[in-house]
């Protein structure tokens, strides 16, 4: 079954402290949907190519994970999900000695990565990359003759439509048949917002984990998007950033991401500092429906009793694994909060491990 994200936390890091004389260390991504038969196939082909490597060793060590992660593979009648990531590899750091391990991981979310690498260190990025993903921001750049609609995944940055107006650039001058012209290319242009509108809503209308929109462009096109409320209420609401740029291709949606960090990083520090003053409060008026610290906590998650348990980053992760485990058991909400705020660096001070409570329990 899938791991949890802290889970996969720790499993990166203890993956990224494997370092390797030579390039013995083997990486399999099998993206969900993928024929896992098919890829057993490709590793068993590899095997004979495997065995054309000079070093003795190396050639040993890599025979013997390819043989290791094939043997796993027939655990699986499917591939899973979310899909499969695995690591195989002789990680002693003693020249000479052998101390073969292997690791199959069902990740926390789909990956889409296909990969089989041997390299001198297991390749890991696919999987930061998800340990960074806890919303979805919706992406639009645009101008009058195209848009591309993307989204935003921790760094990943996904294109999901490109759409053009098909207005003509260019028109013979003069008289009637420029002004009739003009009424031509704006009739155009409104049916194109619209188009733009229909697809953000399709894709993103009913999204749970959508943080917030942003929109790039041109500054006539992207503000009379916008000002004219082509988009549906619930979505204009949540555009958190128009900016002016000119790239509307899809290297455009790139660059909107980088102009708008200081935008991003905005938003998860606001929604650290609301949930902290919603906590403190909630610890100075209605004291009976929160805990602080380990002990109150842990027993009123026992208990059930716990509706939203908060975490310090700066908590050991052995604790925070153990009360995180009890917390999914009895259907708990768990938010992670940096030390980055003020707010957040009170909440350590205070032994960062805090709830707010569905009901009073002793």
């Amino acid at each position: 079954m899938p791991i949890t994200k802290d889970e996969l936390g720790e499993l990166v890091d203890l993956l990224d402290s494997y370092k390797a004389r030579a390039t013995e260390l083997i990486t399999v991504y099998i993206p969900a949907g993928q024929n896992i038969y098919t890829v057993a196939d490709q590793l068993d082909s590899e095997k004979s190519t495997a065995k054309n490597i000079k070093s003795t060793s190396t050639r040993k060590n890599v025979g013997n994970a390819l043989d290791k992660i094939t043997r796993a593979l027939k655990d699986y009648k499917k591939t899973p999900e979310n899909g499969l990531a695995l690591f195989c590899g002789n990680v002693s750091q003693i020249e000479g000695q052998e101390d073969l391990k292997i690791w199959s991981v069902e990740p926390p979310v789909p990956i889409n990565t296909r990969m089989y690498r041997c390299d001198k260190e297991f390749i890991l990025e696919p999987l930061k990359q998800i340990l960074e993903i806890d919303e979805i921001f919706a992406l639009l750049v645009m101008d009058r003759k195209e848009a591309v609609i993307g989204l935003l995944e921790g760094k990943r940055i996904e294109v999901i439509q490109k759409m053009t107006s098909g207005i003509p650039s260019k028109v013979r001058a003069g008289g009637q048949s420029s002004q009739r012209f003009h009424r031509i290319t704006e009739g155009l242009t409104k049916e194109f917002y619209k188009r733009v509108s229909e697809e953000m809503k399709t894709n993103f209308y009913e999204m749970k984990k959508l943080k917030g929109i942003l929109v790039g462009g041109p500054i006539p096109t992207k503000d009379e998007f916008l000002d004219g409320e082509y988009l549906p209420t619930i979505l204009q609401n949540r555009v958190i950033g128009r900016i002016d740029m000119g790239d509307t291709t899809e290297a455009g949606l790139k660059e909107l991401v980088e102009r708008a960090q200081d935008i991003l990083v905005g938003q998860e520090i606001i929604k650290e500092k609301n949930l902290l003053e919603k906590f403190f409060q909630q610890l100075g008026e209605k004291r009976d429906l929160s805990t602080l610290r380990e002990e109150e906590t842990r027993k009123a998650l026992v208990f059930g009793a716990v509706d939203l348990l908060i975490l310090s980053k700066d908590v050991p992760k052995d604790l925070s694994r153990d009360l995180i485990k009890i917390a999914e058991s009895t259907g708990s909400k768990v938010e992670m909060v940096s030390t980055e705020t003020e707010e957040g660096e009170q909440f350590m001070n205070l032994g960062g491990i805090g709830a707010i409570l569905r009901f009073r329990y002793n």
